[in-house]
């Protein structure tokens, strides 16, 4: 049985569950938020403890209960505290300003980039230099993160670009003269 799909889900005060219809609603404090649920899959409430349960062994199913229950407990999560991922630009010049519902990027191309954020995110610009993706679904967040980092990735040999705050870049050598 799966270590992961077999670990209840606590529900925080203000936290409504309900699946139907093929269907997960997760409702909070800061949101709603729903998902397919898989087939045989099925989800079980116990005053504030949901698990998840399989229908049977067979492998589609088995690959299917930890994954749901993941889903389940970051909507959780979602709802309640929300997610944030943190990005830095580093290089000369290179710059990000919010200009109402977008960002622009200056990196150091011969244009802007302007980046309108999805709805139910939002992107704070501190300094210039410092970017926070906000939102309620992970997903969502994560993406978002992705696209901006996408924009001008970590150079190799000078460390210039977009990175996650915290991430590691291996500089390489440059050529070597005679």
């Amino acid at each position: 049985m799966s270590r992961i799909g077999r670990k209840p889900v606590e529900l925080p005060a203000g936290v409504t569950v309900t699946a139907t219809k093929g269907r997960l609603n997760v409702k909070g404090p800061k949101g709603a938020l729903d998902c397919k649920i898989a087939d045989g899959i099925t989800f079980q409430q116990e005053g504030n403890i949901v698990t998840t349960l399989r229908s049977s062994d067979a492998p589609r199913f088995r690959s299917y209960h930890g994954l749901m229950r993941a889903l389940l407990n970051n909507m959780v999560i979602g709802v309640t505290a929300g997610f944030e991922k943190k990005l830095e630009i580093i290089g000369v010049g290179y710059k990000a300003e919010k200009k109402g519902n977008a960002v622009v990027f200056n990196l150091g191309y011969s244009h802007p980039i302007q980046f309108p954020f999805p709805d139910g995110i939002t992107v704070d610009v501190d300094g210039g230099t410092k970017i926070t993706v906000k939102g309620i679904n992970k997903e969502h967040v994560g993406q978002a993160a992705a696209i901006i980092r996408g924009f001008r990735p970590p150079d190799r040999y000078k460390g210039k670009g977009v990175r996650y705050q915290g991430e590691y870049v291996r500089i390489k050598a440059g050529k070597t003269g005679q």
